[in-house]
């Protein structure tokens, strides 16, 4: 979808005028107002109206993007966890039935929690509020954070949580268990999800042909990831204040191999390091491009563990006086852990 949005499409859903100052907006040299993208709910359904009417067996339909976004945030703050430009992946369903964008709306929510749980990350599924994008059902994915700036009530006894702005002020029974007691706590918001029904739908015409070739319109949903707000918030929970410690699958390279310095006692290992760098990468498969050498020889070795650490490598193997030794070893330092151990080569590739 286009960074730059028509105004027009946004007047026909009147939010032109609702989000206020919340969009970007500019004239080009004829006059005509466009605005940078926050989201793209207008432009999907116009671009579906306009190929004509689907067929029914066409639906579910779901078209997903991964493209910057803009918002003029009042109070940009904390690098990448609430900037003004950022990347996002968002997702828009159409079903033929309420039943049918449930199911959808389910399987997608289902989806984010499990991605989630691969990244390590311990996010809350949370009822929300609907806000200007509108809808008819919202959740929001919260990772619990003493830096976030949303207010969550969670209930002791049962699964039930919500954004506060969802519940009466000063609420602190559970509505779902009536037995447990609701308490807060902080969360970065690193997904949301919408049930929007025939919002935008009707507006736009965007339709499909049922059974008896009647067009019927679409009934819609939204799901949003902030890929560059997860980056920053997995950071956040994750690190410690030495050392960065990514989620295993966001890590820039899975493993560090550090030579010894130039000039050093055991200078001449820079070698054997480098071997072990292309063996590591085409010995193990999961390990295939995941390897870097750290070939800044000038510099100590302590210099770059430091650097190691900054960077958020999981493992970082250190090529120094053990392995020179008349049986090698190599030190082996666990990030995530603090752990470290000497092991032979053979131990490198059952890591």
């Amino acid at each position: 979808m286009p960074s730059l949005c028509a105004a027009e499409l946004w007047r026909r859903s009147e939010r032109w005028d609702l989000m206020g100052r919340d969009l970007f907006r500019l004239k080009d040299r004829h006059d005509a107002e466009y605005c940078l993208g926050p989201t793209h709910e207008e432009a999907i359904t116009e671009l579906l109206a306009s190929q004509g009417h689907l067929s029914h067996k066409q639906l579910p339909l779901l078209l997903y993007q991964v493209t910057r976004k803009f918002r003029d945030e009042p109070r940009p703050r904390f690098g990448l966890l609430r900037g003004r430009e950022f990347y996002m992946k968002d997702m828009y369903t159409f079903d033929t039935s309420e039943e049918a964008a449930h199911l959808t709306y389910q399987t997608v929510c289902q989806a984010y929690t499990r991605l989630f749980a691969r990244l390590g990350l311990n996010c809350v599924q949370v009822q929300a509020d609907t806000g200007n994008i509108g809808g008819k059902l919202s959740h929001e994915f919260q990772l619990p954070a003493e830096v976030g700036e949303d207010r969550l009530l969670v209930c002791g006894d049962c699964a039930f949580s919500a954004n506060v702005e969802t519940m009466e002020p000063g609420q602190t029974d559970c509505p779902q268990c009536h037995k447990g007691t609701l308490t807060e706590s902080k969360g970065i918001e690193v997904g949301h999800t919408f049930y929007l029904g025939t919002k935008y739908s009707h507006i736009f015409n965007a339709t499909f042909s049922n059974p008896q070739s009647k067009p019927v319109v679409a009934e819609m949903g939204c799901f949003g990831l902030g890929v560059t707000r997860i980056l920053a918030a997995a950071i956040e929970v994750l690190s410690t204040e030495d050392a960065i410690h990514w989620p295993g699958l966001l890590a820039p390279y899975q493993v560090c191999i550090l030579p010894p310095k130039r000039g050093s006692k055991v200078g001449h290992l820079e070698g054997l390091a480098e071997e072990l760098c292309r063996s590591l990468g085409s010995a193990i498969p999961g390990l295939r491009g995941e390897v870097v050498l750290d070939d800044r020889t000038q510099l100590t070795i302590g210099k770059r563990l430091k650097d190691a650490g900054c960077l958020g490598y999981p493992y970082v193997i250190v090529v120094g006086q053990s392995a020179a030794e008349d049986l090698p070893r190599f030190e082996v330092r666990c990030q995530q852990s603090g752990e470290t151990m000497f092991l032979s080569r053979e131990g490198l590739m059952d890591l």
